[in-house]
């Protein structure tokens, strides 16, 4: 199961880390770019914006499309599928294309070489801590006049980035205290009427209360999904006899499944999760499998690369430990 449609990383901007550099910046510039939607499966442009996010974040150096196309095969991506992602993302303005000769050339746009470093910190990290609660509500009334109907999607996409749910249609609530982030979002719509208000709710028989805004199924889900997907491939981890191109096909695939977590979960305190919530396991498993396939992973990656060129290859960056942001 996948979430509906939405934008990818809509919760992102709450879960950045703001000890990394150029946070502000990054945010205005990621602002503006076209991310593919969620869609079933691992469709081939998340699969690529993975692998260059994993593998090239922060590099704008551009990458022959021969090669990209050969990485997307090892995951049994064929070339005309990898050709009409690179495609569709150049359309969107997340990769440029340029053309030396007869050959075509792929580099990630300014923004999205700004984000993906932000990015790649917030998926490894999730998970590795949790927030505390003090009991009180940060809600949200807003409505906007009908000359002014086509900002309401923008609006409530801002709110939902700062991690707001829909309690009703125009009263949004969240757990976290308000941050200047709010503000700085709210007075984008000078059209609108916004109440920001901060409290503890009442709770009674038939009263709809603050927790009902989230439909923890969905994540719950995705939770069990990933601890059976990623405990099935252990065994062969454990005995050793995995292949570099095995080993980077799973911790991708584990990856952008932990992205898409990380983007769906709330991340809720502690206090208000239910009860055996399996976030805690399913994090455990993720560092223990993408950890223990980085070197193998990052091995084939270089491999293919190497052979377009050693340039190329040295392009590879190693990834960071996701265990490193348990400590």
């Amino acid at each position: 199961m996948t979430p509906s449609p939405r934008v990818v990383s809509s919760a992102v901007s709450r879960k950045l880390d703001p000890s990394l550099p150029g946070v502000e910046e990054t945010l205005a510039e990621f602002a503006g770019l076209d991310l593919p939607r969620f869609q079933v499966g691992f469709p081939p442009q998340h699969l690529l914006l993975t692998l260059v996010g994993d593998y090239l974040a922060g590099s704008g150096e551009p990458i022959p499309s021969a090669a990209l196309v050969a990485l997307l095969g090892e995951f049994g991506v064929n070339p005309a599928g990898a050709r009409a992602a690179l495609g569709r993302l150049t359309s969107r303005g997340v990769l440029v294309g340029s053309k030396v000769g007869r050959n075509t050339y792929y580099r990630q746009a300014e923004a999205l070489t700004s984000f993906l470093p932000h990015a790649q910190a917030m998926t490894l990290r999730f998970g590795a801590t949790t927030s505390t609660w003090d009991g009180r509500w940060t809600f949200v009334a807003f409505s906007l006049p009908e000359v002014a109907r086509k900002q309401r999607p923008v609006l409530r996409s801002r709110l939902r980035a700062l991690g707001f749910a829909p309690l009703f249609d125009g009263l949004w609530v969240s757990p976290f205290p308000p941050q200047e982030d709010l503000s700085t979002a709210l007075d984008a719509f000078p059209e609108a009427r916004c109440s920001v208000v901060v409290g503890r709710a009442e709770e009674g028989s038939g009263r709809v209360g603050p927790l009902s805004a989230w439909s923890m199924e969905e994540t719950r889900t995705l939770y069990d999904e990933f601890i059976g997907s990623t405990e099935a491939a252990r065994p062969g981890i454990a005995e050793g006899g995995i292949t570099p191109t095995r080993a980077l096909v799973t911790r991708i695939t584990a990856v952008y499944s932990w992205f898409v977590i990380a983007n769906t979960d709330p991340d809720l305190p502690d206090e208000l999760l239910p009860a055996g919530w399996p976030r805690a396991t399913a994090r455990a498993l993720f560092v223990e499998v993408v950890d223990s396939l980085a070197p193998l992973a990052e091995q084939r990656v270089r491999e293919v690369f190497a052979e377009f060129s050693p340039d190329l290859a040295a392009l590879v960056t190693a990834t960071p430990s996701a265990g490193s942001f348990d400590r």
